[in-house]
């Protein structure tokens, strides 16, 4: 199997995507499609489960733009599952940089907002964010 490199000189629409602690940077090439590239392996490499790869083609089947695209993406930080939700942000926001009228099928899906949860973070004198020291009574 051959993989098709991103030549720098051919136009792109680019999407920055995060959730939790993953940032992606998407860029959406107009191609044949369907090649995705994730940090330079192929997506079924990258994603071995199915539910994954779903996560990352939902923007294009919202938009109608299935296999209209040639997808190149940097992950980086967080888990599978965040850095999966991450791609599809920023594949999102790339086709808004590619058509601003999907923007409101997008939005209705819910792939254009930020999910702003992330972890909070430790205070003093507990154990975790939360969590106190057992309270003993003698």
């Amino acid at each position: 199997m051959v993989l098709v490199q991103a030549s720098t000189d051919q136009e792109y629409f680019y999407g920055t995507g995060k959730r939790k602690t993953s940032i992606a940077r998407v860029r959406l090439y107009l191609d044949d499609g369907g090649l995705f590239l994730i940090n330079g392996k192929p997506s079924e490499e990258y994603f071995n489960w199915k539910p994954w790869r779903d996560i990352l083609a939902e923007p294009f089947g919202v938009s109608g733009t299935v296999n209209r695209f040639r997808v190149v993406v940097k992950v980086l930080g967080g888990g599978v599952h965040s850095q999966a939700e991450a791609i599809r942000h920023g594949i999102a926001r790339a086709l808004v940089v590619y058509d601003e009228s999907l923007k409101v099928g997008l939005r209705r899906a819910g792939y254009i907002t930020r999910d702003a949860r992330i972890k909070e973070s430790k205070k003093y004198g507990l154990k975790r964010a939360r969590r106190a020291p057992q309270y003993t009574k003698r």
